[in-house]
């Protein structure tokens, strides 16, 4: 019997068309909530790290019960998993912030798809964004920047100018080898876990 020979078949061009479909329809799935289960594109670019699934789930569990009616900011918010999320399970309002324009385009396009208008979202650097920008205080602020970059200690310090409503929460995702920059007393850590090689924390702020 004759065996197909794989250098027969057309190359890899086929295995590379696959893997690039496959990369181009990439999707988030929300959780829980009003949109429970619906699927969206996520933004093909480069170095784009939605938060997993599994780390979302524990997110959303330990902030559950101060989502309803709150303000929240999602700020390096590239697949937009957590403001999304956010918004399915009833929060007021959701700032969207990133740098890169296909990331918000994409983000504009999946908030049509879910006829969300309880948002906004903004091309732009989010030191930039948080220093130039009038405050608005929020109640939970989403942080997810690109790892080993050192954001966190430029964003933290812009927050305590005016961000932060009394009690807000801010999480904050980063790469699990990097330390914490020096944070404000009143900055209370209540929740910390790893996943692979990234460690996510939840802390409470009782302004000052």
């Amino acid at each position: 019997m004759r065996k197909n020979n794989p250098r027969n078949t057309p190359k890899n061009s086929l295995n590379h068309a696959t893997k690039n479909s496959q990369a181009k329809s990439s999707k988030l799935r929300i959780i829980s909530g009003e949109w429970r289960s619906r699927q969206l594109p996520i933004p093909d670019v480069q170095g784009l790290r939605p938060t997993p699934d599994k780390v979302r789930e524990t997110l959303f569990n330990w902030i559950n019960h101060w989502i309803p009616g709150s303000n929240c900011g999602d700020f390096f918010c590239g697949s937009g998993a957590l403001g999304l999320e956010a918004l399915s399970r009833g929060a007021k309002h959701v700032t969207f912030v990133d740098n890169s324009r296909v990331v918000i385009q994409q983000m504009t396009d999946n908030l049509a798809t879910l006829n969300a208008t309880n948002a906004d979202v903004t091309a732009q650097n989010a030191a930039v964004y948080l220093d130039s920008v009038t405050p608005t205080p929020l109640d939970i602020i989403f942080l997810d920047p690109p790892f080993r970059k050192g954001w966190l200690g430029q964003i933290i310090p812009l927050l305590e100018k005016g961000w932060l409503a009394d009690h807000a929460l801010v999480y904050i995702e980063m790469e699990k080898e990097a330390d914490l920059p020096p944070l404000p007393a009143h900055w209370s850590l209540l929740k910390e876990k790893n996943a692979g090689q990234l460690v996510y924390r939840l802390f409470e702020i009782e302004t000052v």
